[in-house]
């Protein structure tokens, strides 16, 4: 790569080489290089760079003022203080504005340090597969509010760890993946529990009776489209009785807005009449006023969503939602934030042991310079709604607040190079929203994430995440973790102990290296699991398979970790994985249902005897 490229690459936070999961130094390819930076609206050929932080800088009170000239602070509760070199010292946590000359530069004021928390131990759960003898084909918030208040009063759980519950575009087909959500500042009406809705008791008899007879029946693989046409049906059939107006929040009204314009135009905003792409265009608003009613009905979905999640926290554990990396392309934070997102970049990851190809999440990132040209506003924005819904977040791929894997047009996964983000100020607005909140931050630290990144959240109090497949040992664990026997992503703890992941990642054709040499590592790694269980006498040789997954949760128990989590597919020895990343409808991602019902599963010894060590430390 020429020099004069690499240094202006530099100057925009894009990287030119980076440390694969091997370890090696892996150079970029300067094609790669350039087409980035055109996403960034740069000219390769010119000497003109974009700031990936311009226009916001993090203070601390009574340290020296990251502005570098005197001038007026404007703190977020409106008061005036002049500032030469040195911030004052009662300077509040917050958002404020420097004023000097003709500039304006926002200025975050985070707290110093989060706080610690309790130990407890709770569970992981994907709530789409928590059914009961009443779900609608899938599960909703009330399983989940029963399921967190018998945790709690007969299990002594502390925390319910969800599966992000953002908000889907309500057309169809339905986007099965939580991780591609159509907004992150919204909540999923699929979740919704037709029977608990107030209007539900108030409809006539011959109503109710045509709604209980949309419920979809249960089946092998959860079937998103039916389950949407029938609670869309019901929903419909409830709207005569609600009484429910225009949203009043802009945001929230802006997201209904979409709602009602993808039922007409399609899902893909971007396929939609060119003068429908400007969210705040004159056409817009004329279509919102004709759209009035639909705009209300999809505010009301959201309120309710409120109110059962709301009822679902109430005398529960702890709810810890999953913040997921990005949106989808095609909906309605990418129509709304189009602004501040680099539109046809898609986010994903470089290849590593588990994934040999790479990743493509197709999500487009934040665009680091707007960002920081609006002092973070959509990124405050969207913390606080989450926060107003849970007691804790999940940050789904901390390193992001970093940099993040940007894959240009047209290339493959590993074809893409990182682009670095103002991770103070990222993590500032993060401290800020969750102190205000109360809140439990956990980053996802897994995978190929510098053990600086690591350390930097542990400074500021930030709960890390540490995993049985990564580390044999939990005893070394961090005490502020979050940590578990696998994850969503990875093999479950009966599937890991069959070498499920070899068998299936080799009939869907995504391994890199031979099955063979699959198989070998695999049995590998089991097999040093298996001595280090019999070495710690939490297994006897030839034990059997429920005897395992109780070993496994005593092994768990063993570490210091502050937040221990049990997963509901590891407790009733699912073998199948939630997710196969690298796939899409090869793999029924997202679609497989707990084996047992929500009435069983509350009765089922083997759950209890591998909870029984979490609920002993």
């Amino acid at each position: 790569m020429e020099e004069r490229l690499a240094r202006l690459a530099e100057s925009c936070g894009v990287a030119t080489s980076y440390v694969a999961a091997s370890g090696q130094r892996t150079m970029v390819d300067s094609a790669v290089v350039t087409a980035v930076l055109a996403e960034l609206g740069v000219d390769p050929g010119s000497d003109v760079a974009v700031s990936p932080g311009a226009g916001t800088v993090v203070g601390r009170p009574g340290e020296p003022s990251p502005v570098g000239a005197p001038g007026v602070l404007i703190t977020e509760d409106g008061r005036e203080l002049s500032v030469n070199d040195i911030l004052p010292p009662d300077l509040p946590t917050g958002y404020h504005r420097f004023t000097a000359d003709d500039r304006e530069i926002a200025v975050i004021v985070p707290p110093s340090r989060l706080p610690t928390r309790p130990p407890v131990w709770g569970w992981m759960v994907q709530l789409y597969a928590l059914h009961s003898e009443q779900s609608w084909g899938i599960g909703d918030l009330a399983d989940l509010r029963r399921f967190a208040g018998w945790s709690a009063d007969e299990l002594g759980a502390g925390a319910v760890l969800l599966n992000p519950l953002h908000a889907i575009t309500p057309t169809l087909p339905v986007r099965r993946s939580p991780y591609s959500p159509s907004s992150r500042s919204f909540a999923n009406p699929l979740s919704l529990s037709i029977p608990d809705i107030p209007e539900f008791a108030r409809v006539d008899p011959a109503t109710r009776q045509q709604i209980e007879s949309l419920r979809p029946p249960s089946a092998p693989l959860i079937d998103y489209d039916a389950v949407w046409m029938a609670k869309r049906k019901a929903l419909e059939l409830l709207w005569p009785y609600a009484q429910f107006n225009l949203p009043a929040d802009p945001r929230l009204r802006e997201y209904a807005t979409f709602c009602a314009l993808a039922e007409i135009h399609g899902p893909d905003w971007r396929r939609w009449p060119s003068a429908l792409r400007d969210p705040r265009g004159s056409a817009v608003a004329a279509a919102g006023r004709q759209l009035a009613e639909r705009i209300a009905f999809h505010g009301w979905l959201q309120g309710l969503c409120d109110m059962q999640m709301a009822a679902a926290r109430k005398n529960g554990p702890a709810m810890i939602h999953d913040l997921p990396v990005g949106v989808t392309p095609d909906g309605a934070d990418a129509w709304a934030l189009q602004d501040v997102l680099a539109p046809r970049i898609r986010v994903g990851a470089p290849p590593d042991p588990f994934n040999q190809q790479g990743q493509d999440w197709d999500l487009p990132p934040w665009r680091p310079d707007r960002l920081a040209a609006t002092g973070y506003t959509p990124w405050r924005d969207m913390l606080a709604r989450a926060f107003s819904s849970a007691d804790g977040l999940r940050i789904d791929h901390v390193a992001g607040l970093w940099r993040l894997w940007w894959i240009p047009p047209n290339e493959p996964p590993d074809r893409g190079t990182y682009v670095s983000y103002d991770a103070d100020a990222m993590l500032a607005v993060l401290a800020i929203e969750a102190s205000r909140a109360g809140g439990w931050v956990i980053g996802e630290d897994l995978g190929t994430v510098r053990q600086a990144m690591t350390e930097a959240l542990h400074d500021r109090g930030t709960a890390t995440s540490a995993v049985l497949w990564f580390s044999g040992d939990p005893r070394g664990w961090p005490e502020n973790a979050m940590g578990s026997i696998s994850t969503h992503d990875l093999p479950t703890a009966a599937g890991f102990l069959a070498g499920e992941q070899v068998r299936v990642r080799a009939e869907l054709g995504i391994l890199d290296r031979p099955v063979a040499e699959e198989q070998r590592q695999a049995d590998a790694d089991r097999q040093r699991l298996l001595d280090r269980l019999h070495a710690e006498g939490l297994a006897e040789p030839g034990a059997g398979a429920d005897d395992l997954l109780v070993a496994l949760h005593a092994l768990l128990a063993a570490a210091p970790s502050r937040l221990l989590l049990a997963a509901l597919t590891d407790v009733l020895g699912e073998i199948r994985q939630p997710n196969m990343p690298g796939t899409l409808d090869e793999y029924p991602n997202w679609r497989i249902p707990l084996p047992l019902t929500l009435e069983q599963l509350m009765s089922d010894e083997r759950l209890r005897r591998c909870i029984a060590p979490l609920q002993q430390r």
